[in-house]
């Protein structure tokens, strides 16, 4: 995934499934799109935050 695409699903009024690319599920906080990065929390709890690549972001279809 791309830091614009990211953007995008942060800001889309659905809910868009995205995993890590090991598998987990994750719910993106925030994109910092200078550094290609994403601030994600892993699985469901509020306090499992990383800070990942962009590009192990996966949209599941």
């Amino acid at each position: 995934m791309n830091a614009e695409r990211a953007q995008e699903i942060i800001q889309s009024k659905d809910t868009i499934p995205v995993h890590l690319d090991d598998g987990q599920s994750v719910w993106i906080e925030k994109v910092d799109k200078a550094n290609g990065v994403a601030t994600v929390q892993v699985g469901t709890k509020p306090g499992n935050t990383q800070t990942v690549d962009v590009d192990r972001l996966r949209e599941v279809h």
